[in-house]
């Protein structure tokens, strides 16, 4: 599916689903809206589904794998081979999404949308863009417009295919050394920030590491002047493949009526990107926390959604996005199975002024 295809596609979720969603929670025998933001996110799933009847028998997390040229700039504490290893150790179940991710009972579903070399396992999906990852941003554009064009819609064709093997949830994670230098430049484009308010120290900069990555954002900015208006120029020039995969993610979801979490700060950065493609994609997403990156917030604040944790968080690979799964699950157990004040004859509480 083409990335205009896909918008073409989209529709706001049913507000109608939403409204049936809450007259059942109000119906459930507990205090009105004493459940919170679980009650809300309930109903948000109920819009994006389009029923107030759910049920979501498959969950995942799609992972973007993906490497950054402009690690050359030294904006890292480790090198690109940190990448090829950890994607393909998410094909054996052994890095942190994915023990978190068995307690959730979701599936996990690394994407090799553009690691430095090619990588080895059965459960990693090969749909690579550029091989070698994004070229160094600080000297040239990271990518072509095609690129990235390409990239998103890699994760729209991923969310097409889970849809269609039952997937009911889906949450988003990425790996990639040098990532939060590609997210730092699109969202100080986006939100037309300092790249200094934006930039924090990703896995333990020091504070001339952290000096250097923002210098190279700068650099960045100012060598590719990319259109704030323009998501996709924004993408190619000064983003990263797997910020672009997962928007496509974002994108798919909406496309397919189904809801998806963001994780951190990156995750969020590629929503905040689908949504400036296509204001309705807001609707399918559910945030899970804050990330402790210093745009964390910022960015969440720009979606208008409400997360779950704040936990001081910033590990990536979809962590904080599989770690709320169980909490909705808890969610939609007692909206589907507890018993409604009729049902055990007692008067209903009622609204007060």
């Amino acid at each position: 599916m083409t990335l205009r295809e896909a918008i073409e596609k989209i529709e706001p979720a049913s507000e109608k689903a939403y409204a049936a969603a809450g007259a059942k929670w109000d119906s459930i025998a507990k205090p009105l809206k004493s459940l919170g933001l679980l009650e809300d996110t309930v109903c948000r799933i109920a819009a994006a589904r389009g029923t107030e009847d759910l049920a979501i028998p498959k969950k995942c997390v799609v992972v973007m794998c993906a490497d950054n040229g402009v690690v050359e700039e030294g904006v890292t504490q480790t090198g690109q081979e940190v990448t090829a290893v950890v994607t393909e150790n998410m094909s054996s179940g052994d890095t942190s999404v994915c023990l978190m991710a068995k307690v959730a009972g979701a599936a996990v579903i690394p994407v090799d949308i553009g690691v430095y070399r090619e990588v080895t396992g059965d459960r990693i999906v090969r749909r690579c863009v550029r091989r070698g990852g994004t070229r160094n941003m600080t000297k040239e554009p990271a990518m072509t417009r095609e690129e990235a064009v390409k990239a998103i819609e890699v994760g729209i064709d991923i969310v097409n295919e889970l849809s269609k093997s039952g997937y009911g949830l889906i949450a988003t994670g990425e790996m990639g050394i040098g990532n939060t230098t590609s997210s730092s430049a699109v969202t100080a484009v986006l939100l037309n920030k300092r790249p200094s308010e934006v930039t924090g120290r990703g896995s333990g900069l020091s504070e001339d590491g952290l000096n250097r990555k923002i210098r190279a954002i700068e650099k960045a900015i100012a060598r590719n002047k990319p259109d704030q208006n323009d998501p996709i120029d924004i993408l190619a020039k000064v983003g990263g493949l797997d910020i672009a995969g997962l928007a496509g993610v974002f994108l798919g979801g909406a496309v397919n009526k189904l809801p998806v979490l963001v994780d951190g700060f990156i995750s969020g950065v590629s929503a905040l990107v689908a949504i400036r493609l296509c204001p309705a994609v807001r609707d399918y997403i559910l945030a899970s926390h804050i990330s402790d990156e210093p745009a964390g917030k910022m960015v969440i604040d720009a979606i208008g959604i409400k997360p779950f944790l704040d936990a001081g968080m910033r590990l990536g690979e979809g962590t904080g996005a599989v770690a709320v799964m169980p909490v909705i699950d808890m969610a939609l157990s007692v909206y589907g199975t507890m018993s409604t004040f009729q049902e055990i004859s007692i008067d209903a509480y009622t609204p007060q002024n």
